[in-house]
């Protein structure tokens, strides 16, 4: 997988600890359909398989090019996904969430096209809320809970989709 991040403006985040250690997998890509199963819980996992996942997501996500990126997009059909809403614009930012749920979705929804890093060029126009309360656990085990808006929420709202099985794309 060629690594985009040496594209003009992108300053791929230097990780520490564990989270340097990640390995760049093959993305899976659509219709496979492991894209389309329903997660299992990652919190099962021990909390160095954890780790190794998130740090193995995070180094696949930024070769790719991409702002977020979930398991099951390795072939790996647990609930954790990693983002990273602002690494483009010059602000890195990398989260990673583990056995995350969506709490609460604005009324508020907007259009926007969105791409994913598995159904490549291939762009859709997606409504999401504008932004969600969201909860999950971080590595440590502790239970987080945040507002996203804007670009954040969408991007959490696209990865939590992978972990259901929904894609962007209806085949």
């Amino acid at each position: 997988m060629p690594d985009r991040a040496d594209a003009p403006g992108w300053v791929r985040p230097v990780l520490t600890g564990d989270l340097a250690s990640g390995t760049v997998h093959d993305l899976v890509l659509w219709p496979d359909p492991r894209l389309r199963m329903r997660c299992e819980p990652a919190g099962y996992l021990s909390s160095p398989e954890l780790r190794q996942l998130a740090a193995d997501l995070l180094a696949t996500m930024y070769a790719a090019g991409g702002r977020g990126l979930a398991a099951p997009q390795i072939g790996v059909s647990r609930r954790i996904f990693v983002m990273d809403a602002g690494w483009k614009e010059g602000a890195p930012d990398p989260l990673v969430m583990t056995d995350p749920e969506i709490l609460v979705r604005s009324p508020v929804t907007e259009a926007a096209i969105e791409g994913c890093l598995s159904i490549p060029d291939r762009p859709v126009e997606v409504v999401r809320p504008v932004s969600i309360g969201i909860a999950w656990y971080d590595l440590d085990g502790l239970y987080q809970l945040e507002q996203l808006d804007g670009a954040a929420a969408r991007i959490a709202q696209h990865e939590a989709d992978h972990l259901d099985g929904r894609l962007i794309v209806n085949d």
